[in-house]
C-alpha cells in the first residue's frame, strides 16, 4: 500500500512547474502551497504529518 507521502510525492512530481506555487491546503489558518508542503515533506517535519492528513481527507492525493 502506497502512503500518504509517496502519493504527495508522486501527484508533486507529475505537477507543471507554473502551479507548485498554487496555494492548495490551509491549516491552521495558513495557506500552503505545493512547494510549502514538498519542503515540510522532505524536511518531514511534524508539520508535515498535518499537512498529508489533511491532503488525504480532502481527497487532494
Amino acid at each position: 500500500m502506497v502512503n500518504s507521502k509517496e502519493r504527495f510525492l508522486k501527484a508533486y512530481s507529475n505537477l507543471p512547474e507554473n502551479l507548485r506555487g498554487e496555494i492548495i491546503v490551509v491549516v491552521d489558518k495558513k495557506p500552503y502551497s505545493w512547494d510549502a508542503v514538498y519542503f515540510e515533506v522532505k524536511e518531514n517535519t511534524v508539520l508535515s504529518k498535518k499537512l498529508l492528513k489533511t491532503l488525504c481527507r480532502i481527497d487532494i492525493i
